[in-house]
């Protein structure tokens, strides 16, 4: 028995390297198992199959009747196949936009109960935890006892995170509940272009206010008071050369 080694390809970015008995004729060749057609996935019936040396085209292998080692194969040349079948759907088998997709809503995951999320609900694991049904409790009270402070038309600054110089001021245009996430959340009309929407979100709308002057943040990040609007202008170099 004389095994080669070589590479198989096709148009459609199969690049497999095989090992082939040349003793083999050109038919078995074609659709035994582990041969071109489960290789390649093109029937035998409509192979056009060619031999080649790096790029170099060495001859077309076309006799079914004759064995491999009738031609002059030898080590890491490469078979390349190509689907004399214009018909067939190409790519079937890589391209994943050809796939149907199976979704769900949130609503339809919800109501499974052989998800992952409900696994960790029945165990009370991740934030189905009896401890981080407390945590979430105890920040939920921690957010309502904030927005009590808080009113419409209220200036406030907003500090999302722990540097100081990232502040922003505005408006309460906004408290109470909304359909996007729940808890309480504060409307903040912001008095430069630092926001995400106009007021509305997903459609629906909380309070009105000019494209990315809006935003809605958690009332234990808005601090209100006599906050007057910032003269982006008013530099330090300005006071000192009035």
């Amino acid at each position: 028995m004389s095994i080669v080694t070589v590479f198989v390809s096709t148009d459609e970015n199969v690049n497999s390297e095989r090992r082939f008995d040349k003793g083999l004729t050109i038919l078995d060749f074609k659709i035994n198992q582990y041969k071109l057609e489960p290789i390649t996935g093109i029937p035998a019936s409509t192979q056009s199959i060619s031999l080649y040396n790096g790029e170099n085209l060495i001859g077309r292998i076309d006799d079914d009747t004759r064995m491999l080692g009738a031609y002059p194969i030898d080590d890491y040349m490469r078979i390349h196949v190509v689907d004399l079948n214009p018909h067939r759907l190409k790519n079937q088998y890589n391209d994943t936009s050809l796939v149907e997709k199976f979704e769900l809503t949130e609503e339809e995951y919800a109501k499974r109960t052989d998800s992952v999320m409900a696994f960790k609900q029945r165990n009370k694991l991740g934030r189905f935890s009896d401890e981080a049904s407390e945590s979430s409790q105890a920040s939920e009270k921690a957010q309502e006892e904030a927005s009590k402070v808080i009113h419409l038309g209220d200036r406030c600054e907003v500090q999302l995170t722990d540097d100081a110089t990232l502040r922003k001021r505005g408006n309460v245009r906004f408290i109470g509940s909304t359909e996007f996430q729940p808890g309480i959340w504060i409307g903040i009309e912001y008095d430069e272009p630092l926001g995400k929407n106009n007021g509305t979100v997903q459609g629906i709308e909380y309070f009105k206010c000019s494209p990315n002057y809006g935003a809605f943040v958690r009332p234990t990040k808005v601090t209100v008071g006599d906050f007057p609007e910032e003269d982006l202008f008013n530099t330090d170099d300005e006071l000192e050369e009035m």
